[in-house]
C-alpha cells in the first residue's frame, strides 16, 4: 500500500510543470526533395493556424511548421510577433512547391504595418522553414514534398 500512495505522490508531483519546450509539440516526418526528413508541426485548427511560430525565439534547422488550410486559395503569410527570419514555401494540393518566400524577417512595427508575404498563387498547405532552409536544402518551384 505504502508504495502505491508514493507512485501516486510522484506521479502528481509532475502534474504542476509547465513544459513548454519545442521537443514537447508533437511533430510528423516530412520528406524534401532531395531526400531530406524533416520534423514538422502540423497546423490545422484555426487557432494554431493563427498562431504559428509567433513568440518563438528559435526553430531547430531540422524542424519546421506544416500548416493545412480548408481548401485551396491564396493563403498570405505575415511576421507578426513572429522573433526570427524565417522561408516560407507555398504547396499545391499535389504538394508541390508553387511559391517562395525567403528570409521573411520578423515584422517589429504595428500589426497594422506589418507586410504580407505571398498568396500569389493558389496553395493549400504552407511550409515555414527557419530562415535560410529553402536554399539549404535546395528547395525549387515545382519540386515536390512529400508526407
Amino acid at each position: 500500500m505504502r508504495f502505491l500512495l508514493l507512485a501516486a505522490l510522484a506521479t502528481l508531483a509532475g502534474c504542476g510543470t509547465n513544459s513548454t519546450s519545442v521537443e514537447d509539440f508533437p511533430t510528423r516526418p516530412l520528406t524534401l526533395p532531395g531526400g531530406q526528413v524533416i520534423r514538422v508541426e502540423t497546423m490545422i485548427d484555426r487557432i494554431d493556424v493563427q498562431r504559428g511560430l509567433m513568440f518563438r525565439t528559435s526553430l531547430a534547422p531540422d524542424h519546421g511548421m506544416l500548416f493545412v488550410y480548408p481548401g485551396p486559395d491564396h493563403h498570405q503569410h505575415w511576421m507578426y510577433q513572429v522573433l526570427m527570419p524565417l522561408d516560407i514555401v507555398w504547396l499545391d494540393s499535389k504538394h508541390k512547391i508553387v511559391e517562395i518566400v525567403e528570409n521573411a524577417p520578423p515584422c517589429k512595427t504595428p500589426a497594422s504595418k506589418c507586410e504580407l508575404y505571398g498568396g500569389k498563387e493558389i496553395s493549400n498547405y504552407v511550409l515555414e522553414l527557419k530562415g535560410g532552409g529553402a536554399r539549404r536544402f535546395g528547395l525549387r518551384l515545382g519540386q515536390i514534398i512529400e508526407w
